[in-house]
C-alpha cells in the first residue's frame, strides 16, 4: 500500500510538471492594436502588436510590456511614434533572452519617432532658461524642479529604424528621446539600431542610463544638451557604420554650467568607410563639446575616427573636439570636461580645437591616455542581436 501511494505521489508530480511546462511553453502570443490616448492602466502581456498613430500615455496613467513582445508600426500609416506624456509611466520588462522590440514594417532608417519620454526634472536651456518647448513635433513644454521624476523602468528594450520627421517634416526624432526626465527613472540594457537621426538623446534632465548600445545611426551614437546632468551613466557602446556623425556630440546650450555628467566604460567605433550623415556637413569626430558642453568621462575606447576625403579636401577626424573658444574657456581649463584613461586607435589626432585659432591644452589629468582601456563591457544575447547579427562588434 505504501508503495502504491508512493508511486501515486509521484506520478502526481509529474504529470503536474509536465503540464505546468506545456502550458507556458504553448501560450500563443497575443494581438492587437495600441492607438490614441492611453489613459487606464494596461498591461500588454507577451505578445505582438501593432501601434498605430501618435500614441500618448496620458499623466497618472503606467502602461507595461512583458518580456518577449514585439511591438510594430506602420509608416504607409502616417506618423506613429510612443510619447510617455510627463506624469505617465511606460514599464517594460524585457529580459536578455527575451526583449521587448519596438520595430516598423518597411525596416527603413527614419520609418518612425521612436520612444520619447517627457518629464519634469530641471533644464537649463538657451538664455538660461528652465522650461522649453519641445522640437519633436509634439511642441510640448518640458522642464521643472522635480529631480527625482519617474517616468517609469525600460530594461532590455531595443527600438528600430526610428528618427522620422513628424509634423511640420523638419522634426526629426532619435531612436530615444529623453526631455527632463528625472532620476527616478530607470534606462537599461537598451539598443537603438539603425535610425536616421541619434540613438540617444538627452534635453536637460537627470536620469542615467546604463548598458546602452547605439548601431547604424545616421546622425550621433548619443547627444545631449539643456544641462543634461545624469551622474550614473556606465557601459555606452556606440557603434557607425555607413553613414554617422559624432560619436557623442556634447553642448549645454550655451550655459557656463556647475555641473556636468559622469559616465564611465565607454566604447566609441566608426567603422571604415562610414561617412558623415550628409555631405558638405563633415561631423567625422569622436567626441565634440560645443556651446559649453562638458563631462567627466573614465575608460573610454575610441576607435576609427580617422581621416575622411570629401572632393579635394581631406578632413582630420580627432577623439575630442572643442568647437568654440567659450567652451575651451570655461570647460576644458575650468577642469569640467575630464577624459581618463583613454584608448584611442585608428584615429587622425588626439585632441582638436575647431579652428587654428583655438589651442587645446586640458589642465594636467584632466585627459590621460591608456593602452590597457577596455571601455564598454557586456553579455551578449538575444537583446544584443539584430537581423541576425550582435551589435557587439
Amino acid at each position: 500500500m505504501k508503495k502504491l501511494l508512493v508511486c501515486i505521489v509521484m506520478l502526481s508530480a509529474f504529470f503536474t510538471g509536465c503540464s505546468s511546462d506545456d502550458e507556458s511553453g504553448s501560450i500563443p502570443p497575443q494581438t492587437g492594436e495600441i492607438s490614441g490616448t492611453i489613459s487606464v492602466n494596461t498591461v500588454y502581456p507577451y505578445g505582438n502588436y501593432t501601434l498605430k498613430g501618435i500614441v500618448k500615455i496620458a499623466a497618472g496613467t503606467t502602461v507595461t510590456f512583458d518580456s518577449g513582445s514585439t511591438i510594430t508600426c506602420d509608416k504607409a500609416t502616417g506618423d506613429n511614434a510612443l510619447v510617455v506624456l510627463n506624469g505617465g509611466k511606460l514599464i517594460v520588462n524585457g529580459t536578455s533572452s527575451q526583449p521587448v522590440v519596438f520595430t516598423e514594417a518597411s525596416h527603413l532608417p527614419g520609418s518612425w519617432g521612436g520612444i520619447i519620454m517627457y518629464g519634469d526634472a530641471p533644464i537649463n536651456a538657451i538664455g538660461g532658461v528652465h522650461t522649453a518647448t519641445s522640437e519633436d513635433g509634439n511642441n510640448l513644454p518640458y522642464g521643472g524642479t522635480n529631480p527625482l521624476h519617474n517616468g517609469g523602468s525600460l530594461n532590455y528594450v531595443r527600438v528600430e529604424y526610428a528618427g522620422a520627421k513628424l509634423a511640420d517634416g523638419t522634426k526629426e526624432n532619435n531612436a530615444f528621446t529623453f526631455y527632463s526626465v528625472g532620476s527616478g527613472t530607470v534606462l537599461d540594457h537598451l539598443v537603438a539600431y539603425k535610425g536616421a537621426d541619434d540613438g540617444y538623446e538627452f534635453f536637460g534632465g537627470t536620469v542615467s542610463a546604463t548598458n546602452l548600445i547605439s548601431y547604424g545611426n545616421y546622425d550621433d551614437a548619443f547627444d545631449w544638451q539643456d544641462g543634461w546632468q545624469g551622474q550614473n551613466n556606465s557601459n555606452w557602446y556606440g557603434y557607425q557604420t555607413q553613414r554617422g556623425n559624432f560619436g557623442m556630440e556634447i553642448e549645454a546650450s550655451s550655459n557656463n554650467n556647475e555641473f556636468y555628467p559622469v559616465i564611465s566604460n565607454i566604447s566609441l567605433v566608426r567603422e571604415a568607410g562610414t561617412t558623415p550623415e550628409v555631405a558638405g556637413d563633415v561631423q567625422i569626430d569622436a567626441i565634440q563639446f560645443k556651446k559649453e558642453g562638458n563631462g567627466h568621462f573614465n575608460n573610454v575606447m575610441i576607435d576609427g575616427y580617422g581621416d575622411y576625403t570629401e572632393g579635394s579636401t581631406v578632413y582630420n577626424g580627432a577623439a575630442v573636439k572643442i568647437q568654440d573658444a567659450t567652451t575651451n574657456e570655461n570647460q576644458v581649463n575650468g577642469g569640467k570636461i575630464q577624459l581618463t584613461n583613454v584608448r584611442i586607435s585608428n584615429t587622425s589626432s588626439e585632441i582638436s580645437g575647431a579652428s587654428p585659432l583655438i589651442s587645446v591644452s586640458f589642465p594636467q589629468g584632466n585627459f590621460t591616455v591608456s593602452a590597457l582601456s577596455p571601455g564598454a563591457a557586456f553579455s551578449p544575447g538575444n537583446w544584443s542581436t539584430a537581423e541576425g547579427v550582435n551589435l557587439l562588434q
